[in-house]
């Protein structure tokens, strides 16, 4: 639905938008209680515990004071909603802080201050010099006469250039006295998030344009957010306001990432669930049988002989209330603290700080840190990523006449600078180009030093060149171009621009020469773009082979092209071009259909060649992580040569003989189908000589892969450790990172751009480097980073002691459940199958929310490598990846210890006091006591590396259970009174801890030493390195167990050989052999084999 927005009528325009009210909140004071509820309560988990506290309202079947379940259950919401009300709090200042700044608008032909929040669609807003746009504008007005402005975008996308913007051309000319007495109207569309799109038009009402239709284009907004600079006023007028400009549209929150450890979290809590529902059945059975046959008959427990109807459930309903703590009601509040506390470790982390610009890492998501220590797939763009993006000019060819292939750089090519001070045509035509079919905006400081502003490096590289070589371009007005060579004044009337897209993948601009009046266009752009555009009977072989040394060389490749337009040709095209913009609907597609018309027959002037370097570290990351056992692709917009040479001179990929490269080429689908039949067959019979095998995919072969050979290119990937995929659009960088998740890997994708904003988002975590393109990327990211060298820090560091402590803690977190539910259940069979409880209510409440959580939060510091040695020896991230730490079979051997300690501390407990005249209360806070010294020495042998902070949380945690208890025993009406000094007055109740401790811990400590020992894992190995100070110069190979191709394939419907038996491959070598494949010097490895993750 179209919007029409009045130009300076509040009549028209008042009522039917809304106004420039930022809000941002979630709640409010109303609806903050039962919004949050429901969202807290919307949790299966959190309905679970919800319910059990309600039962436990039941007297009949209650166990214990429902205090107990609601204590902890209502500190916990608490906690979360204080956290969400300050969040919201902190959101309302900021909104009310950017509604209440003052701005200048136009009522009834007076400008007057106002409240930002109080414009309206449709009023006309003056702004200064380093305002800030207060809502999207469209520009009718600037204190400059050829109409232009200069905006900073750096708030709505990151980029610190200045842009420039320019007043609608059916404004121009209009004096400024009659600018507050402007009418129109301006049909656009409706809200959204482009920030790149705006397609609207405007027609101005007499005397000002008798009803002349405008073609209105992002060029003509500025949008709010951004800053005036450089200018002294502007004037537009409000077409988006409130929360429905283009930033307030892209606002929101993104959907929340599922972590590998969450999903394995969820999946043993749901077997905990199934295991607490068949012992509540069977306890519930055996108690109803019990109390019909004995209970009846003992004189005490007075059972009436008819009971309600409901009298069969309440004894399997009191044993669902006792066994509810199986599940531990603090696991999400003790993961979510911790978690954020990873994150705030990677944006302290001084080592990760980038020195040159002063840029650190931060982590935005911090929910998924655990996921960084599981990656197995790493996706990442190469300019400004792997590059500097500082680009530099260093070679080009000119009508066949290479220069700089003997200096290495052309500028200072003596028969290039020749040609110039002779005037060659050819030459000058060349620079012409560089010079002036850009956006770089020519900045002259107060002291006369000429400066560029521009969107890409690479026009700014040219324009930077084309200056050292004497073409200077000097300004840059409206409609004129202006030229400085050799002392002499060029000037150019810019007559139209084709803009640069991704789809294009090239630029021109049609300008008129003011001296000779001719026209010209002049465009510049990829190779395919460029070269088949070339006129009938250039011969454009020269210019090919060019593209292809230099691209060998690992150079971003530009051609360059003209020609003379007639005038009537022009002006016939001008009338279509126009029309193409006035369109609402299709206008991209429109323009760019129009476009080609006219860039065709052109005469290829030359191509210029730049360099981008690699970024400092980023062969040795690479080396590094692929020996960690990650699999790298590489997903460009470059040129197929330029791409494989940045990916051999950064260890993607070994030169040959050890490496191997697997071209798809093909412009049709049987050639991408037979190209795509080889390379498999290749990858499946590779075996004579284990080599570093990589597939190289174009983005046109690639589009025809996915469409119409989706399954076997999937195959393909799965059996790939790297590929090299060039002149890929956004959406198929995305479309790849969802083929790689479809086959359960864990994916990471880092860019630098906007072009790499899907692929980042759609990945398992996103990682932006906050570069020479601006923020975007790392806004849109879950992690940022200053270079691509500290993702092996990120990872290998940050990932992999996450990974640890969050299963450590989720682990500890069901065994203390388990421990003291266990105990519960054992009570129940010398308390006739009641259900009854051993703890009274105050103890259980203390035991999850101070007892136990404690020592355990502090885990977040445990280490059980230090840092260098992880950097050293990457392969033992392979623990990670296969989920070593974390699933059924370590959870069994929790589950076992919890059954274990248990039984110890109610057979002891019940025979160290079963003969004496002890109150319940006495036997209770011995159990108690023992689950809590077991505990402490169970975090104790769990703990690697023990600081002071967590000697105190373990040890003082201890003290503090008897001073807790020691005070409740002191007040009467605790239930407990004198319980604890009474117990610790006794012998007997030391010696039965001291026993507890012993036949707990005896054999576990026992068989980690056997482990530790006899059966020592890598981990242990560089243990014992550490400690006693040696190196360690081989870790030899773990033992995996493997997960075939075959059954991911079988989904699929994809057939596998049967000929060749499995062969399992090495993963932890000293050559860079990786988790999926083992490549080069070592055992051979079979590609039809991959390594499970959850062994």
């Amino acid at each position: 639905m179209k919007r029409f927005v009045y130009i300076n009528d509040d009549d028209q325009s008042h009522d039917l938008y809304c106004d420039n009210r930022i809000s941002n909140r979630k709640y409010t004071v109303l609806n903050f209680l039962p919004k949050n509820l429901w969202e807290q309560f919307s949790r299966f988990m959190n309905q679970y515990f919800l319910l059990i506290a309600c039962l436990q309202l039941w007297p009949l079947i209650t166990p214990v004071n429902p205090a107990s379940t609601w204590g902890p259950l209502l500190f916990i919401f608490a906690v979360s909603a204080t956290k969400e009300a300050w969040d919201d709090y902190n959101r309302y200042v900021s909104d009310k802080k950017a509604n209440e700044k003052q701005v200048w608008v136009v009522k009834k032909g007076v400008k007057k201050h106002i409240r930002a929040q109080d414009i309206h669609v449709g009023n006309l807003v003056w702004l200064r010099e380093n305002d800030e746009v207060p809502c999207d504008l469209v520009l009718i007005g600037t204190s400059e006469p050829q109409g232009l402005c200069h905006i900073e975008t750096s708030a709505l996308d990151g980029e610190t250039d200045l842009k420039t913007r320019v007043i609608a051309s059916a404004c121009a000319g209009i004096e400024l006295e009659l600018l507050h007495k402007i009418k129109g109207v301006i049909e656009c569309p409706p809200p959204d998030k482009d920030i790149r799109r705006f397609d609207a038009n405007m027609r101005l009402f007499p005397p000002f344009l008798d009803n002349d239709v405008c073609p209105l284009t992002i060029k003509n907004t500025i949008l709010q957010s951004c800053y005036l600079r450089n200018t002294e006023w502007v004037c537009g007028v409000a077409i988006y306001a409130g929360n429905e400009t283009k930033l307030g549209m892209s606002r929101g929150v993104p959907e929340p990432k599922l972590t590998a450890m969450d999903a394995m979290i969820d999946k043993l809590t749901g077997a905990i669930f199934v295991f607490q529902v068949v012992v509540v059945i069977v306890l519930g059975v055996a108690g109803n049988v019990w109390k019909d046959m004995e209970a009846r008959k003992q004189w005490y427990v007075q059972y009436p002989n008819e009971g309600p109807w409901y009298e069969l459930l309440v004894i399997p309903l009191r044993f669902e209330l006792l066994c509810s703590i199986m599940i531990p009601i603090s696991i999400k509040v003790s993961l979510d603290l911790v978690k954020s506390l990873y994150a705030k470790f990677i944006d302290w982390d001084q080592e990760m700080m980038d020195t040159k610009t002063g840029t650190p890492s931060h982590a935005a998501n911090t929910a998924i840190s655990e996921d960084l220590g599981q990656v197995e797939y790493i996706l990442t763009d190469k300019t400004g990523t792997l590059t500097e993006n500082k680009m530099i000019f260093k070679r080009c060819c000119i009508s066949g006449t290479f220069y700089g292939n003997e200096t290495g750089d052309a500028l200072k090519d003596v028969k290039l600078l020749n040609a110039v001070s002779g005037g060659s045509s050819d030459v000058i035509r060349f620079l012409t180009v560089m010079s002036i079919c850009n956006t770089v905006i020519p900045v002259q400081s107060k002291n006369g030093v000429l400066s560029y502003k521009a969107q890409s490096q690479d026009e700014e590289a040219l324009v930077r060149a084309a200056s050292q070589l004497h073409m200077v371009f000097v300004k840059k007005n409206a409609s004129i171009l202006e030229i400085n060579f050799n002392a002499s004044l060029l000037q150019y009337e810019l007559l139209d621009t084709l803009e640069f897209t991704s789809d294009r993948k090239k630029m021109s601009i049609v300008v008129r020469d003011c001296q000779s009046g001719k026209i010209f266009l002049l465009s510049k752009g990829a190779d395919e773009a460029i070269l088949p555009c070339a006129c009938t009977g250039q011969q454009i072989r020269t210019f090919t082979e060019a593209v292809e040394q230099y691209a060998q060389m690992g150079l971003r490749t530009l051609c360059v092209a003209w020609r003379e337009l007639p005038e009537d040709e022009y002006r016939e095209w001008s009338l279509t071009f126009k029309e193409a913009n006035s369109t609402l609907v299709d206008r991209e597609w429109r323009v760019s259909e129009v476009c080609q018309r006219l860039e065709v027959g052109l005469e290829i002037l030359g191509v210029a060649a730049i360099e981008d370097r690699l970024q400092d570290g980023v062969p040795e990351t690479i080396e590094t992580l692929r020996k960690a056992g990650i699999n790298f692709w590489m997903l460009t917009g470059d040129k197929q040569n330029t791409a494989i040479q940045i990916a051999l001179s950064c260890n993607f990929v070994s030169p040959e003989p050890k490496g191997q490269l697997l071209l798809i080429n093909g412009k049709t689908e049987d050639e991408v189908c037979r190209s795509l039949e080889r390379v498999l067959l290749t990858m499946r019979i590779t075996n004579s000589e284990p080599k570093d095998v990589a597939f190289v995919i174009d983005g046109w072969a690639l589009e025809i892969a996915l469409k119409h050979h989706r399954k076997a290119f999937t195959e393909l990937s799965i059996l790939s450790r790297t590929a090299i995929c060039c002149r890929v659009t956004p959406s198929q960088k995305a479309q790849l990172v969802g083929i790689l998740k479809s086959c359960d890997y864990r994916t990471l994708a880092i860019g630098d751009g906007g072009n790499d904003v899907r692929m980042i988002q759609q990945a398992d975590i996103g990682v932006g480097i906050s570069g020479r393109e601006g923020l975007q990327a790392a806004r849109a990211a879950d992690y940022s980073i200053g270079k691509f060298r500290f993702l092996k820090r990120l990872i290998l560091v940050h990932g992999r002691y996450s990974y640890n402590r969050t299963a450590f803690l989720s682990q500890y977190s069901f065994y203390k459940s388990l421990l003291i539910c266990f105990i519960q259940i054992f009570f129940s069979f010398v308390s006739g199958v009641s259900g009854s409880s051993l703890f009274n209510s105050v103890s259980l409440m203390a035991y999850n929310v101070f007892y136990t959580s404690i020592p355990v939060l502090v885990s977040v510091l445990d280490k059980d490598l230090s840092e260098r040695t992880v950097m050293q020896h990457p392969q033992i991230l392979f623990y990670c990846q296969a989920g070593r730490l974390l699933n059924p079979s370590t959870f069994a051997g929790w589950f076992g210890r919890a059954l274990f300690h248990a039984i110890v501390v109610f057979l002891i407990t019940i025979h160290a006091y079963a003969n004496e005249k002890s109150e319940i209360e006495e036997v209770s806070m011995v159990a108690l006591s023992g689950c809590i010294w077991l505990q402490a020495f169970v975090v104790a042998i769990e703990t690697n590396s023990f600081t002071i902070l967590q000697h105190l949380a373990i040890w003082g945690n201890l003290l503090g259970f008897y001073v807790i208890n020691w005070i409740i025993s002191s007040v009467p009406a605790a239930g407990m009174y004198t319980i604890m000094f009474r117990l610790c007055g006794q012998p007997s109740y030391w010696i039965t801890m001291f026993l507890i401790v012993v036949c707990g811990m005896g054999p576990v400590i026992a068989l980690k030493y056997f482990r530790y020992t006899y059966r020592s894992s890598k981990i242990n190995i560089l243990q014992q390195a550490e400690r006693l100070g040696g190196p360690i110069l081989s870790l030899g190979s773990i033992e995996t167990q493997q997960r075939s191709l075959e059954r991911e394939l079988s989904a699929l419907s994809i057939s596998q050989p049967k000929s060749r038996s499995p062969v399992y491959e090495p993963l932890l070598l000293d050559s860079p052999s990786a988790l999926r494949r083992s490549f080069g010097p070592g055992p051979h490895t079979d590609f039809r084999t991959r390594n499970y993750k959850d062994n």
